[in-house]
């Protein structure tokens, strides 16, 4: 099997990081999911609170710790 980041050859058994080669290649791939590089397809259409950035619940002063 070939490491999904570089193409070398992947020694699977025991290896932590498979299917990828090195520790290196494992984050290269987590940083390209996470600036959007890869997407899972959908047909459904982004919500506007999404795009807009506002999709967290509204603050409860209720549920916070009271201060020190």
């Amino acid at each position: 099997m070939k490491c999904p980041t570089c193409d070398k050859p992947v020694e699977w058994k025991d290896n932590p990081h498979r299917p990828f080669c090195s520790e290196r290649c494992k984050l290269i791939d987590f940083g390209a999911w996470a600036d959007g590089d890869y997407a899972v397809p959908s047909d459904e259409a982004p919500l506007q609170d999404e795009l807009q950035g506002n999709n967290f619940p509204a603050s409860d002063d209720r549920n916070l710790p009271p201060e020190i």
